[in-house]
């Protein structure tokens, strides 16, 4: 029981046992997300033979660097600077481009706006198999095949970035843009100046969603990468499992040095993230 003081009237309230069961599941189910990440993060200083002890040591009781030393044999930096760099520039360019696509959609008025919607929608629930094979022609075509902008450019047009960023736009005061159009401001200074300030918590949900994404898509980056130098960590990781042995202990160490971005991201824009939840439940 708690006291809560509402000006000079004090309101007792009880605590329910749904709370208390609420409360006890929620943290059952931190647990069982946040100990596969622990058990990457302490298995990285485990030596081989401690990762596949039974029964297992929930603990390093003696840590050692060795995995990171075997690590750093291979060009993990050089992968995970490739990692970084796609999936920044990736987040970039598909932040910018749906914004101002999904601006479009919401705001302005053309003639097959509802159709041209439809196709985005649509292809949200299209799979890159299906789109694999003109996909590897026109990437051969342009030569850029083994290259980062084979992965990237694919990416630009998330359709799911443009629905997300239209529903976003539709919370824009049409009143707001008929006053600055009516002042003189062109299209770049409205978008700009009015828009991106408005839709700036979608902005940073779509950078999460969009940094996350490219970061797991091992497909796409399986088929477009060839060269050692150019693969991703998730990859370069990967080309670290033998046929009949593995040492899990440099795994894990990759698998470590591989969620420090996707941690620093989240942490960079959970503010936004949160408004932009917040904003999707709210109404009025």
């Amino acid at each position: 029981m708690w006291n809560i003081r509402k000006g000079d009237e004090t309101v007792k309230k009880k605590t329910s046992i749904l709370d208390i069961i609420s409360m006890a599941l929620l943290l059952v189910l931190s647990f069982i997300f946040i100990f596969p990440f622990y058990w990457i993060l302490t298995g990285a200083f485990k030596s081989q033979k401690v990762t596949v002890k039974l029964p297992p040591e929930w603990f390093p009781l003696s840590p050692t660097l060795e995995n990171f030393r075997k690590l750093m044999q291979n060009p993990a930096l050089q992968w995970l600077w490739n990692s970084v760099f796609i999936c920044a520039l990736t987040m970039l360019i598909v932040c910018v481009i749906s914004s101002m696509a999904g601006y479009v959609l919401a705001k302005k008025r053309f003639y097959g706006q509802a159709a041209l919607f439809s196709i985005f929608v649509f292809a949200m629930a299209l799979p890159k198999q299906v789109i694999l094979v003109p996909l590897m022609k026109l990437v051969s075509f342009m030569g850029i095949h083994d290259t980062s902008w084979a992965i990237i450019l694919p990416l630009c047009g998330w359709p799911f970035g443009v629905f997300l960023m239209k529903q976003f736009s539709e919370n824009i005061p049409t009143e707001l843009l008929e006053a600055a159009k009516i002042d003189g401001s062109g299209e770049i200074l409205t978008f700009s100046n009015i828009v991106m300030p408005i839709v700036k918590p979608g902005f940073g949900a779509l950078a999460i969603f969009t940094f996350i994404n490219t970061w797991n898509d091992y497909f796409m980056q399986l088929v477009m990468l060839n060269s050692r130098s150019k693969l991703t960590i998730s990859l370069g990781v990967a080309t670290l499992q033998q046929e009949f042995s593995t040492n899990y202990g440099v795994i894990m160490a990759g698998a470590a040095m591989a969620a420090v971005p996707i941690v620093a991201v989240f942490l960079m824009f959970q503010n936004y993230f949160t408004q932009g939840i917040t904003m999707g439940a709210v109404k009025g």
